[in-house]
Formats: C-alpha cells, structure tokens, sequence
C-alpha cells in the first residue's frame, strides 16, 4: 500500500532543483549587473520560479507520484496538470525580459532554440508528445521503468514550456505572438488534443494494465471509471486553463487597443 512517509529524495531530483534554482539566483543577483547592467531584482518573477521548482517537487517527488505510478491513472493524470500548466506557467512568469534576451542575442546553441521555440514547432511538439506517450504500450512501459518515467515527465514538462512560450515568454528579441495570435493559436492547439482526449474518455476498455490489475485504493472504483475521471481531468483541465488564457489575453487585447482610442476621443 502507499507509505505517505515517504517523498523522493533522488539526486538527479534534488540535485538539479537545487542546482536550477542556484543557478537563477547567480543570474538575478552577483551576475546580474555584468550581463544586463542597470536592471533591478524583481522580487515577483523570483517568487514565481521558486514557486515553480516547489511546486515542481510537490507533483513529482510527493506520495502523489507514488499513487499515480501503482495505484491510480487519475492521479497520474493529475500530476501531469500539476506539471503542463501551473508549474510551466510559473516557470516562464519568472524569467526576467533581460534574461531571455541575453540568452537569445549571446547565448550557446540560440539559432536552434530560436527556431524550436517558433509557435508552429511549439505546437506540434507539445500535441505529439503527449499523444505519443499516451499509447498504451509506452504509457505503461514508464510505468514499470522509473528512467523512462523520468523521461516521459522531462519531456512533457519540457514541451509543456514549448507550449507556453509563444503566448507569455517575456522576451523582446523572440516576442510571443500578437494578442489575436495567441487566442488562435490557444485554440488549436486544444483543438489538436482532441483526439487524444476522446481516445482516452471513451475507450470501451481499460487502456493500461498497470491500472486495470492494481490494488483498488477507493472500493467500488473501477478501473474504467478511474480511467473515465483521468480523460475528465485531462480534458476539463485544458479547457479550464484554455479558457482562462483566452480570457486574459482578450483582455489584455482590450487594453492596449482601448488606450490610443481614448486619446483620440473628444472631451466633454
């Protein structure tokens, strides 16, 4: 049965949490005035980072990993949310501008980070990443290997910040797409995941086999009821976040058209 003592301490997991998050502060703070002189500490972008590699820990390094993996795909499911929106989102929200642009103009390998953070490859990369995890065979292959789960996680959450990029990255040198843009490309993306949610919701039988013959925690929660709750999560969770980002940038649309009409109305 699941022990909830227990919490992941692995190297690799530790180590590079607590190297990214040294790394950004070595950035932000003694290296800060030598590659982009004159900028401040923002206080909020740094919260927010460390608020991503916390919260990055909490989906993979609690017992919820160890629920996901054995017990429940629901759960499993649930972490992968936790990963593609609020701890990719938080990742991004705490980049400063200055840094992404020292990157981009000086930076190793910026040619080819230029063009895989375009918003066509962004796109495809993160719909086909999920989708091909999500073959049965593959799925409960990580399942059973922990370095192939270490992999499936490092790819979604890597192409869940693809994802992202193209609407909030705070960069001036690659700058994400015009506000119209955002909400189209917000768009098809869901509308490319489609397939995969149906798949998973309205599959007449029990995709993996990890689930279908584990120990049930919830008595009277079948596997395939498990399995109808993980399209559920998955498509529910989209669609929620889908909509509050269209939301946001409508607004933000709003906005900055709104501001030049102002200033040409008359006065009464």
């Amino acid at each position: 049965m699941i022990d909830w003592r227990h919490w992941h301490n692995e190297p690799y997991l530790i180590g590079g949490l607590i190297l990214t998050g040294w790394l950004y502060a070595l950035a932000t703070g003694p290296l800060r005035e030598r590659l982009a002189p004159g900028q401040s500490y923002d206080r909020w972008r740094a919260i927010s980072f460390y608020g991503s590699l916390l919260l990055f820990y909490l989906a993979v390094g609690s017992p919820l990993d160890q629920i996901g993996e054995r017990f429940l795909f629901s759960a499993h499911m649930a972490q992968h949310t936790l990963l593609i929106y609020p701890v990719a989102v938080l990742w991004i929200a705490g980049l400063p501008p200055w840094m992404v642009d020292v990157y981009a103009t000086r930076g190793p390998g910026r040619q080819l980070a230029g063009f895989m953070l375009r918003p066509m490859v962004c796109a495809l990369s993160y719909i086909i990443v999920q989708s091909a995890w999500h073959v049965p065979d593959l799925y409960d292959l990580a399942l059973r290997d922990r370095l192939v789960h270490v992999l499936e996680h490092v790819m979604f959450f890597g192409t869940a910040l693809m994802f992202w990029w193209p609407v909030m990255n705070p960069s001036t040198v690659w700058p994400p797409l015009k506000h119209g843009s955002r909400m189209i490309y917000l768009i098809l993306v869901g509308v490319g995941l489609t397939p995969l949610f149906a798949y998973i919701t309205f599959s007449p039988d029990v995709l993996y086999p990890t689930y279908e013959f584990a120990p049930r925690l919830i008595p009277n929660f079948s596997p395939a009821q498990d399995q109808l709750l993980a399209g559920a999560i998955m498509k529910l969770g989209s669609v929620t976040v889908t909509f509050i980002a269209l939301a946001v940038v409508f607004y933000r649309w709003y906005r900055t058209s709104e501001g030049p009409l102002a200033a040409t109305r008359p006065a009464r």
